[in-house]
């Protein structure tokens, strides 16, 4: 038998020389997908408009968390929990690692709080704490979980722990996380906005959610990010636009911005299906629309790039393995273009040659801005719809704050310089982008003015009043980080 398989697979590679035929080895052809997957269905209807890898087993991560709050808001409902509880924090849950609140063991905190901090900070030590509380124990109440995933209809999820924390008998597929996402939805939609929170505030301190889409303004109003070394960067993200929601679950990303910019896209394609559907044109397999935009075997975006192929610089995700005490995020390849570029102006063209003389070690390329695939517009370009509200809205500690980018003191500008990071057709986007890098390099932009410029139907994001070194060095701190940029002179 063993002779007969050796035969079988000299032939096999014989042929492959013969004919000309590239046999890739198992293992380079099961790497590329062994942590990616993706769903997106339709919240009212359940149909699946797209799915890859749907199926396969992947590692939830604190996507676990989703099923945690869902015990919770079905304990709430039947009266067996009430949001004033207080929870006493045990020594094992004060132990977790991060991302966490950080309570000592002994210290007390309300079941509603408790519950913000899981949705929005992803705290590990809350939610096993919740899991305490409503279960007794954690074991009994993963046992629940399970149950429950079951229950639901969940046939690849098991539950060991109440975080995500990991375990590797801890399972899910992409299938199962949007049975959970739209069953929340449906069995508890006056608890659902709690996943949809920007922000939370306790104890003096602001918490920002660790789901990146929700301030874009396409939308988006909930659901759970996720991250461990073994499962990548994982979302599930739910948006409204004219009055229809869809759910995307991505599994395994590479980094966070890159899995929220495939997101997006997936989103954006999928809205377009429903628009078209609308308007009466008969679009009766939405997995061809998808394969026809470029989504192929391996998930691939149009650009023909792997859909979570660059790295974020972001420090707000989940922590990773027991131990660790931080996270660390490394940069990777650019990121993909839009399908559709900005032509440079002649002066633009002239200033960008200049830049990429003085930058060439950086390896910058002075071409035409690109907008990064986390801040696209829609793929018909029309503006999201308004988002309707929950029926009952938990109780907001404080209102969040303004996503539009301060406006800068008034102040003499230090020079006549500029840096442009992107050209957008929303001029929203184009704000936010500005807000993101500002964030990021405060060292870099902090005497810069932010200014959004129209040029046509665009809308072009630069930092001004920058002197010319200020303005290359930079660009060179972009361009280490890849995120495309381009140096533009005085007029």
């Amino acid at each position: 038998m063993i002779a007969f398989l050796r035969r079988g697979l000299f032939a096999l590679l014989a042929a492959s020389l013969v004919l000309g035929v590239h046999v890739r080895p198992i293992e380079a052809q099961s790497q590329e997908s062994s942590r990616y997957a993706a769903i997106v269905i339709d919240a009212a209807t359940g149909e699946v408009l797209f799915a890859r890898h749907a199926d396969s087993r992947r590692y939830p991560a604190s996507l676990t968390k989703m099923m945690t709050l869902y015990l919770t808001f079905e304990a709430l409902e039947q009266g067996k929990a009430h949001l004033n509880d207080v929870l006493t924090i045990s020594p094992r849950a004060a132990s977790q690692p991060p991302s966490k609140l950080g309570l000592a063991a002994g210290q007390t905190i309300t079941l509603d709080n408790a519950m913000r901090a899981t949705a929005v900070r992803s705290a590990n030590d809350m939610a096993l704490a919740i899991g305490e509380h409503i279960g007794g124990s954690e074991a009994r109440f993963t046992n629940m979980m399970t149950m429950k995933a079951e229950q639901l209809g969940m046939t690849q999820t098991r539950y060991v722990t109440a975080n995500g924390l990991p375990d590797a008998r801890q399972l899910t597929s992409a299938r199962d996380q949007a049975i959970l996402a739209r069953a929340i939805m449906r069995d508890f939609p006056q608890y659902y906005s709690y996943f949809g929170l920007h922000d939370w505030a306790y104890n003096g301190r602001t918490y920002r959610n660790t789901n990146g889409l929700l301030p874009t303004g396409r939308g988006y109003d909930g659901m759970k990010t996720g991250y461990t070394n073994a499962s990548g960067y994982n979302l599930a993200a739910s948006a409204v636009r004219d009055g229809r929601r869809l759910i995307t679950i991505v599994l395994g990303g590479r980094s966070t911005a890159s899995r929220n910019a495939h997101v997006a896209e997936l989103m954006d394609t999928g809205f377009e299906v429903e628009r078209r559907r609308a308007q009466g044109e008969r679009i009766q397999v939405a997995q061809t629309f998808f394969e026809q935009r470029g989504f192929g075997l391996g998930g691939e975006s149009a650009t023909g790039d792997a859909p979570i192929a660059y790295a974020s610089i972001r420090d707000d995700e989940e922590g990773e393995a027991p131990g660790s005490t931080a996270v660390a995020y490394t940069a990777a390849p650019a990121p993909a273009v839009l399908p559709t570029r900005v032509a440079p102006s002649p002066s633009e063209r002239a200033a960008s040659q200049r830049a990429a003389a003085t930058a060439q070690a950086a390896g910058q390329a002075a071409a035409a801005p690109r907008a990064p695939h986390n801040v696209t517009a829609s793929l018909n370009g029309a503006p999201a719809s308004a988002v309707a509200a929950p029926s009952t809205t938990p109780r907001r500690t404080t209102p969040p704050p303004s996503r539009e980018p301060a406006r800068a003191a008034a102040r003499a500008p230090a020079g006549r310089w500029a840096v442009q990071v992107g050209a957008f057709r929303d001029e929203k986007v184009a704000n936010d982008w500005l807000t993101e890098l500002n964030r990021r390099f405060r060292t870099q932009f902090a005497t810069a003015e932010r200014n959004v410029q129209t040029a046509g139907d665009w809308y072009r994001s630069r930092f001004t009043g920058l002197t010319e070194t200020g303005a290359k060095s930079a660009c060179e701190a972009l361009a280490e980080r890849r995120v495309t940029c381009m140096v533009i002179g005085p007029n």
